[in-house]
Protein backbone atom coordinates (compact mmCIF):
# COMPACT_ATOMS: atom_id res chain seq x y z
CA UNK A 1 0.00 0.00 0.00
CA UNK A 2 1.31 3.54 -1.19
CA UNK A 3 0.78 6.62 1.48
CA UNK A 4 -0.90 9.55 -0.67
CA UNK A 5 1.85 12.51 -1.10
CA UNK A 6 1.73 14.97 1.77
CA UNK A 7 -0.43 18.16 1.22
CA UNK A 8 1.99 21.22 0.02
CA UNK A 9 0.79 24.19 1.63
CA UNK A 10 -0.54 26.65 -0.82
CA UNK A 11 1.00 30.15 -1.93
CA UNK A 12 -0.39 33.32 -1.47
CA UNK A 13 0.19 36.61 -3.21
CA UNK A 14 -0.29 39.51 -1.41
CA UNK A 15 0.76 43.41 -2.04
CA UNK A 16 4.25 44.11 -0.48
CA UNK A 17 4.40 46.33 2.58
CA UNK A 18 8.12 48.42 4.24
CA UNK A 19 7.53 45.16 7.13
CA UNK A 20 8.16 42.77 4.45
CA UNK A 21 11.37 43.88 2.92
CA UNK A 22 13.94 42.07 5.39
CA UNK A 23 12.38 38.79 4.58
CA UNK A 24 12.12 39.82 1.00
CA UNK A 25 15.70 40.30 0.83
CA UNK A 26 16.55 36.87 2.78
CA UNK A 27 14.50 34.79 -0.22
CA UNK A 28 16.51 37.55 -2.58
CA UNK A 29 20.01 35.79 -0.68
CA UNK A 30 18.80 32.35 -1.09
CA UNK A 31 17.87 32.83 -5.07
CA UNK A 32 21.14 34.18 -5.72
CA UNK A 33 23.29 31.45 -4.30
CA UNK A 34 20.77 28.91 -5.99
CA UNK A 35 20.37 30.27 -9.34
CA UNK A 36 22.81 33.66 -9.69
CA UNK A 37 20.05 36.34 -9.71
CA UNK A 38 20.61 39.19 -10.00
CA UNK A 39 23.86 38.57 -11.58
CA UNK A 40 25.90 40.90 -9.99
CA UNK A 41 24.61 41.40 -5.94
CA UNK A 42 23.11 44.74 -5.04
CA UNK A 43 25.11 46.74 -2.21
CA UNK A 44 21.69 47.57 -1.09
CA UNK A 45 19.42 44.73 -1.49
CA UNK A 46 16.83 46.50 0.17
CA UNK A 47 16.88 49.66 -2.18
CA UNK A 48 17.16 47.18 -5.29
CA UNK A 49 14.22 45.82 -4.48
CA UNK A 50 12.34 49.50 -4.38
CA UNK A 51 13.66 51.20 -6.82
CA UNK A 52 12.44 54.69 -7.81
CA UNK A 53 10.30 53.57 -10.51
CA UNK A 54 8.39 51.42 -8.53
CA UNK A 55 4.75 51.45 -8.84
CA UNK A 56 3.60 48.48 -7.24
CA UNK A 57 5.47 45.42 -5.48
CA UNK A 58 4.22 41.36 -4.53
CA UNK A 59 5.74 38.85 -2.29
CA UNK A 60 3.98 34.85 -2.12
CA UNK A 61 3.72 33.02 0.61
CA UNK A 62 4.24 29.97 1.91
CA UNK A 63 3.41 29.22 5.68
CA UNK A 64 3.70 32.71 6.47
CA UNK A 65 7.21 32.94 4.82
CA UNK A 66 7.99 35.19 2.04
CA UNK A 67 9.34 32.71 -0.76
CA UNK A 68 8.95 35.23 -3.73
CA UNK A 69 8.50 38.91 -5.32
CA UNK A 70 7.45 41.01 -7.72
CA UNK A 71 8.06 44.13 -8.97
CA UNK A 72 6.16 46.12 -11.44
CA UNK A 73 8.18 49.58 -12.58
CA UNK A 74 7.70 52.54 -14.97
CA UNK A 75 9.82 51.79 -18.03
CA UNK A 76 12.75 54.10 -17.87
CA UNK A 77 15.38 55.53 -20.18
CA UNK A 78 17.90 52.80 -21.55
CA UNK A 79 15.39 50.08 -20.67
CA UNK A 80 14.94 47.41 -23.46
CA UNK A 81 12.38 45.64 -23.43
CA UNK A 82 10.28 48.84 -22.90
CA UNK A 83 12.23 50.23 -25.76
CA UNK A 84 11.37 47.20 -28.39
CA UNK A 85 8.11 47.29 -26.96
CA UNK A 86 7.68 51.24 -28.50
CA UNK A 87 9.59 50.38 -31.87
CA UNK A 88 7.19 48.20 -32.38
CA UNK A 89 4.29 50.42 -32.37
CA UNK A 90 2.49 49.34 -29.61
CA UNK A 91 0.74 51.97 -29.08
CA UNK A 92 -0.24 51.09 -25.13
CA UNK A 93 2.58 52.56 -22.97
CA UNK A 94 4.95 49.94 -21.46
CA UNK A 95 5.55 49.23 -18.19
CA UNK A 96 8.36 46.94 -16.81
CA UNK A 97 7.91 43.63 -14.46
CA UNK A 98 10.80 43.04 -12.13
CA UNK A 99 12.86 41.71 -8.98
CA UNK A 100 10.57 38.52 -9.82
CA UNK A 101 12.04 35.60 -8.17
CA UNK A 102 10.80 32.87 -6.30
CA UNK A 103 13.01 30.99 -3.53
CA UNK A 104 14.34 27.87 -4.49
CA UNK A 105 11.88 25.29 -1.66
CA UNK A 106 9.03 27.12 -3.28
CA UNK A 107 9.80 26.61 -6.84
CA UNK A 108 7.18 24.51 -8.75
CA UNK A 109 4.42 25.92 -6.25
CA UNK A 110 2.74 28.23 -8.77
CA UNK A 111 3.91 31.39 -7.07
CA UNK A 112 6.09 32.70 -10.07
CA UNK A 113 2.65 32.87 -12.02
CA UNK A 114 0.52 34.09 -9.57
CA UNK A 115 3.27 36.56 -9.23
CA UNK A 116 3.36 37.52 -12.99
CA UNK A 117 -0.21 37.08 -13.03
CA UNK A 118 -0.90 40.13 -10.58
CA UNK A 119 1.82 42.33 -11.79
CA UNK A 120 -0.21 42.08 -15.76
CA UNK A 121 -3.74 42.44 -14.11
CA UNK A 122 -1.94 45.54 -11.89
CA UNK A 123 -0.26 47.23 -15.43
CA UNK A 124 -3.23 46.81 -17.14
CA UNK A 125 -5.98 48.32 -14.90
CA UNK A 126 -3.35 51.28 -15.33
CA UNK A 127 -3.90 51.23 -19.21
CA UNK A 128 0.04 49.74 -19.43
CA UNK A 129 1.47 47.02 -21.67
CA UNK A 130 3.89 44.44 -19.55
CA UNK A 131 7.20 43.66 -20.76
CA UNK A 132 10.30 42.47 -19.25
CA UNK A 133 13.96 41.43 -19.63
CA UNK A 134 15.78 38.53 -18.77
CA UNK A 135 19.29 37.80 -18.68
CA UNK A 136 19.27 35.25 -21.87
CA UNK A 137 21.00 32.23 -20.61
CA UNK A 138 18.55 32.68 -17.47
CA UNK A 139 16.25 29.33 -17.51
CA UNK A 140 13.28 31.56 -16.65
CA UNK A 141 13.01 32.75 -20.52
CA UNK A 142 11.47 29.39 -20.76
CA UNK A 143 9.15 29.97 -17.71
CA UNK A 144 8.25 33.61 -19.63
CA UNK A 145 7.95 31.71 -23.18
CA UNK A 146 5.30 29.01 -21.12
CA UNK A 147 3.09 31.66 -19.87
CA UNK A 148 2.49 32.75 -23.97
CA UNK A 149 5.31 36.25 -23.34
CA UNK A 150 6.17 37.25 -26.71
CA UNK A 151 9.85 37.12 -27.43
CA UNK A 152 10.39 41.14 -28.66
CA UNK A 153 14.14 40.38 -29.32
CA UNK A 154 18.15 40.22 -27.96
CA UNK A 155 19.80 43.29 -26.68
CA UNK A 156 23.30 43.51 -25.59
CA UNK A 157 23.44 45.92 -22.38
CA UNK A 158 26.66 47.12 -20.67
CA UNK A 159 26.54 46.57 -16.90
CA UNK A 160 29.58 47.59 -15.66
CA UNK A 161 33.35 47.82 -17.19
CA UNK A 162 33.84 45.02 -19.19
CA UNK A 163 30.58 43.58 -18.51
CA UNK A 164 28.34 43.31 -21.53
CA UNK A 165 25.19 40.97 -20.85
CA UNK A 166 22.62 39.61 -23.74
CA UNK A 167 18.87 40.18 -22.50
CA UNK A 168 15.93 38.27 -23.91
CA UNK A 169 13.10 40.99 -24.15
CA UNK A 170 9.27 39.56 -24.07
CA UNK A 171 5.77 41.32 -24.11
CA UNK A 172 2.86 39.93 -21.92
CA UNK A 173 0.34 38.41 -24.80
CA UNK A 174 -2.45 40.85 -25.90
CA UNK A 175 -5.32 40.49 -23.63
CA UNK A 176 -8.18 38.01 -24.85
CA UNK A 177 -10.88 40.25 -26.71
CA UNK A 178 -14.08 39.30 -25.65
CA UNK A 179 -17.34 39.19 -28.06
CA UNK A 180 -20.64 39.14 -27.29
Amino acid sequence: MTSAPAATPALSVRPRVPADLDDCVDALALVHAHSGYPVNWPAEPAAWLTPPALLAAWVAERDGRIVGHAALCRGEDGDPAAQLWAARGGGVPAVCVNRLFVAPEARGLGGGAALMERAVAQARSRGLHPVLDVVAADPAAAFYARLGWQHLGIVDQRWGPGQVVSLRCFAAPEPAVRTG
